[in-house]
């Protein structure tokens, strides 16, 4: 057993000096002041005063490119930068190669994950035109959800007819998750702007061609199809103040069956970083306006918006050169997704309690995931120590990501994730990570 003692611990609103024991892969008492003088049992004492204890974090979006795409990451490099950011569970996205559409290549999947990934791990099943039958075989204990890009990205897994999306939302028991934006919207967008300005676009036209109305064109018909079916949907990366009037704050998160996430890079920055970081910023869907970006942050403090996540999407920088039209789309931000929002505390922005119930707290309970994302007796003890006062700031050296870049560098945050642990193992430990631990496939509530 190991006792981390004189925390400052953040969980379920609530933030307070206590001590956490741990035995096994579970937590197994939570001290709120001083703890007993004696604990039965041998155990070890970590003292953690002055430092944040918190949940581990559970990243319902990313690409780890393995199988097929494992010149730009795979899931022994991304899992491993992700416990270093605190990140001890994550759903991972279905468009690698080969896709993600039966259950063969689904399971194929999660024999990789146990065998090379650090974290916890789920894996998204992937819906296509003409795979209904496939996808009612998937055990929702068992697999996170089903993804449908609503508008083409990176892997062409476009689901676009009519029917087959109906039949998609009828059907499937299991959470829906999205990618939302009309790909009509964009085409026009893209030949209005090439027929007055060429095809060698700057990044500047990326937000213009994949803009706000491509965007709630495609959310707002994929909330009509769930509202009618009565489905379970969880659109990702919102990224428009316009799709705020599809979502509501009314019902808690447990009554909601229409549920939303929000990037942390929609967050952080907005279209006048373009010049700065150029294609590294580059995403789709795209960061918008800063008045886009003011509205998420209020949507996400008022609880439109549901959880905080990545959608962490490696590529090697080659590959991010060209004009907006060439250029892939999407980055790495695992790393430092939780000290970016941590920095957002810092800044006024949010309270240590909102960031924690949105990566944290509101991921397990929309998902269902079990036993995971609080500090709770007989839950999984998956943990973060934070040091509040020690700043870090990015470099190339310190990056683990496989493509060895990050839109951070040369950001200096206030926070610093000193130790994470998965199931009870400490897996990072300031600096180092332990090469002998692997994560579990996370199960689901039904």
């Amino acid at each position: 057993m190991i006792l981390i003692k004189n925390a400052t611990i953040i969980n379920e609103n609530k933030t307070f000096i206590g001590s956490v024991l741990v035995e096994n892969e579970y937590i197994k008492a939570i001290f709120e002041g001083d703890a007993p003088i004696e604990i039965e049992g041998a155990y070890t004492t970590l003292d953690a005063t002055g430092k944040l204890l918190i949940p581990g974090v559970i990243d319902d979006q990313v690409h780890f490119r393995e199988p097929g795409l494992t010149h730009k990451g795979n899931i022994y490099s991304e899992s491993k930068a992700a416990v270093a950011g605190g990140v001890t569970s994550y759903m991972e996205m279905p468009n690698t190669m080969p896709l993600t559409i039966t259950i063969e290549a689904l399971e194929d999947k999660y024999k990789l994950g146990a065998e090379r990934s650090f974290a916890n791990y789920s894996f998204y099943m992937g819906a296509t035109n003409t795979n209904l039958d496939e996808l009612l075989k998937v055990d929702p204990r068992k697999v996170c959800g089903l993804k449908i890009f609503m508008g083409s990205s990176t892997g062409n897994m476009l689901v676009d007819n009519k029917e087959a999306l109906a039949n998609v939302f009828a059907e499937i028991p299991m959470l829906i998750a999205t990618h939302c934006e009309d790909e009509a919207t964009i085409q026009a967008n893209k030949a209005y702007y090439k027929a007055l300005h060429g095809d060698d676009l700057p990044i500047q036209f990326h937000p213009l061609i994949r803009n706000a109305e491509a965007c709630y064109n495609s959310s707002s018909y994929a909330v009509e199809l769930a509202t009618k079916f009565n489905a379970r949907l969880h659109v990702l990366h919102i990224s428009s103040e316009r799709e705020m009037s599809l979502f509501d704050n009314k019902l808690s998160l447990a009554d909601k069956k229409i549920t939303s996430e929000v990037c942390v890079h929609h967050l952080w920055f907005s279209d006048k970083d373009y010049a700065k970081y150029g294609n590294r910023i580059k995403w789709n869907p795209a960061i918008k306006a800063e008045t886009d970006r003011l509205a998420l942050i209020d949507a996400l403090n008022e609880n439109k918006i549901d959880v905080v996540a990545t959608d962490h999407a490696p590529h090697l920088l080659r590959e991010k050169e060209g004009n907006c039209l060439k250029a892939a789309s999407g980055g790495p931000l695992i790393q430092h997704s939780l000290v970016a929002m941590l920095q957002m505390v810092k800044n006024g922005v949010f309270t240590y309690e909102k960031v924690v119930d949105k990566m944290c707290h509101a991921t397990a309970q929309l998902y269902r995931v079990e036993k995971r994302g609080y500090i709770r007796p007989g839950y999984f003890a998956d943990l973060v120590l934070v040091d509040p006062k020690l700043q870090n700031t990015v470099t190339t050296d310190k990056l683990l990501y496989f493509c060895g870049w990050s839109p951070f560098e040369g950001t200096t945050f206030d926070h610093t994730v000193l130790k994470t642990w998965v199931n009870g193992q400490l897996v990072y430990n300031e600096g180092s990570v332990d090469e002998n631990v692997r994560g579990r496939r996370l199960t689901f509530n039904l």
